[in-house]
């Protein structure tokens, strides 16, 4: 009876805090491929867009 309660006591304890993890995790991931997007010119917006690179003059051949 008493390793029944603790087991009960330890997953109550435990379930909230693995929960958290995961909201942490999928905001770092979200954070991180917004990031990425943002570096290949894509903008967070309602729709989303994409930017084009502008290309220096010296770039283009006459």
């Amino acid at each position: 009876m008493r390793v029944k309660a603790l087991r009960l006591i330890l997953l109550l304890w435990l379930l909230p805090a693995l929960s958290g993890c995961w909201y942490a995790a999928a905001a770092g991931a979200g954070a991180a491929i917004g990031y990425y997007a943002s570096d290949r010119g894509y903008k967070v917006q309602s729709p989303v867009t994409y930017e084009t690179p502008k290309q220096d003059k010296e770039d283009q051949q006459p």
